[in-house]
């Protein structure tokens, strides 16, 4: 077994991503993920590196759009406010079918809210983030290892699909501390031939660039990357089940919201409350599947949430309304504990379905 290293949730992403090949970072300070770039200011410098403190959101996520477009593996990461300033980059990087990792550690929100965790921006994320039609990978840890294993990943996938993918933790998931094993298995960059690395004079000029003034090859684009994303749905697609072979009700959750959901699970199976959890990993592309097929034996289901109720718009719809689907939430930078999720694990089995 490999060693572990205790590590904060960010500092655990700012290391995967370097051990995953990453060598720019460009960001700005904001709570809670500030660690990230602290991190990387530290360690860029010492293996050859670019780490750069932007004057801006913008300028950070127009940096990475540069980057990217040479073809190297590239990073940036934010909190709630700040990722709304980097949308229109978030598009340009989607228009110009540019691979690059986005962070986002949530916090309370709207506005600047305030510091403590949130998983309020799961429409920004899921519904692409920024104008036009373009969707991001959207993956979601609910432990420190994953923070590194979800980081190697989201690399991957971005190379492989030319598209962004996004880590969206919550303020929880970056702040909190645990063991972790850096022996991730990471595959090496992919070449790309279409990259802006300069000719040799040896092939014709690449270009990079979202513009496209003629509406019929406008629309031949938005066609093929969505066919690209009807792959990413089929293929990529990821999702943990706990206890849900005989499940009657059904729990949908992530990151921290899913941590706290297990200890109400296990408290309610002791009570001989057949409940499980199916826990999405990638919320985008979100795990329809698993949730269908559970209706043959699931009576209810409850998204539990850091948000006003975001996710379980995803889950009626996976559900096709074959069951009822409740909310047991906190907000404004509250968690949900697990009595109020065993509450409503209770209420729902009482109620046999109905709320």
């Amino acid at each position: 077994m490999a060693d572990k290293v205790l590590m904060k949730g960010n500092e655990a992403i700012a290391e995967a991503a370097i051990l995953a090949g990453c060598r720019h970072y460009f960001g700005y300070p904001i709570t809670p993920q500030t660690e990230v770039a602290a991190y990387m200011a530290k360690r860029m410098p010492k293996i050859g590196g670019t780490f750069l403190q932007a004057e801006s959101e913008i300028a950070a996520i127009n940096m990475v759009y540069g980057v990217a477009s040479a073809g190297y593996r590239v990073m940036t990461s934010s909190s709630s406010p700040g990722i709304s300033l980097k949308g229109e980059g978030l598009s340009y990087l989607a228009g110009a079918d540019l691979p690059a990792l986005v962070v986002n550690v949530q916090r309370g929100g709207p506005g600047l809210g305030g510091i403590q965790p949130s998983q309020s921006d799961y429409f920004q994320a899921t519904r692409g983030g920024g104008h036009g039609d373009y969707h991001m990978i959207v993956l979601a840890p609910a432990s420190v290892q994953e923070m590194a294993e979800l980081t190697v990943k989201g690399f991957e996938l971005a190379d492989k699909y030319r598209m962004t993918s996004m880590i969206l933790a919550d303020g929880t998931m970056g702040q909190m501390m645990e063991p972790v094993a850096l022996d991730l298995d990471i595959k090496p960059a992919p070449e790309k031939p279409w990259a802006t690395r300069g000719t040799g004079m040896k092939r014709p000029h690449n270009i990079i660039n979202s513009l496209s003034l003629v509406p019929e090859e406008l629309e031949q684009l938005n066609l093929e990357r969505y066919e690209r994303y009807h792959i990413v749905e089929e293929n990529e697609t990821r999702f943990e089940e706990y206890m849900m072979d005989d499940a009657e009700i059904c729990i949908a959750a992530f990151g921290i919201a899913a941590r706290v959901s297990k200890n109400a699970i296990n408290a309610a199976r002791k009570e001989g409350i057949k409940v499980g959890m199916i826990r999405p990993i990638t919320l985008w592309p979100f795990p329809k599947a698993p949730f269908l097929k559970a209706t043959e034996h699931v009576k209810t289901f409850i998204s539990v949430e850091l948000s006003m109720g975001q996710m379980i718009e995803d889950v009626r719809l996976a559900t096709e309304c074959r069951a009822p689907v409740l909310l047991c939430n906190r907000v404004g930078g509250m968690i949900p504990s697990p009595d109020q999720v065993l509450d409503s694990i209770r209420k729902a089995s009482k109620n046999g379905g109905n709320d």
